[in-house]
């Protein structure tokens, strides 16, 4: 098992990424399959990170809504074709100010 610490780094240079990889908008983000991928790749190992986080860690922020971030991982998993589309969306939607590491 990992230091819990490890899945909040991941979390936070997941967001990283995203934001780094989509910087060019919507247009090139879809042009480029290359570019949807590693933004798919990324969202799971974000999503599968806040499923690892200790539920006390979860409960001080409740805010964010841990629940819909990690069901998004099985979307991403297993609704490959709708996947695409709510990447972008979800891009919008991650707030950087949730992870601190």
């Amino acid at each position: 098992m990992k230091n819990s610490h490890v899945y909040l780094v991941h979390i936070r240079d997941s967001i990283h990424r995203i934001e780094a990889y989509t910087i060019e908008g919507k247009t090139a983000f879809f042009a480029d399959l290359k570019t949807q991928d590693a933004v798919i790749r990324n969202l799971q190992t974000l999503c599968e990170s806040t499923q690892r986080l200790p539920d006390a860690w979860k409960a001080m922020r409740p805010n964010i809504e841990w629940k819909t971030i990690s069901d998004f991982r099985n979307v991403l998993a297993h609704q490959y074709l709708e996947s695409v589309c709510k990447c972008w969306l979800s891009r919008f939607q991650v707030p950087r100010s949730s992870v601190v590491c």
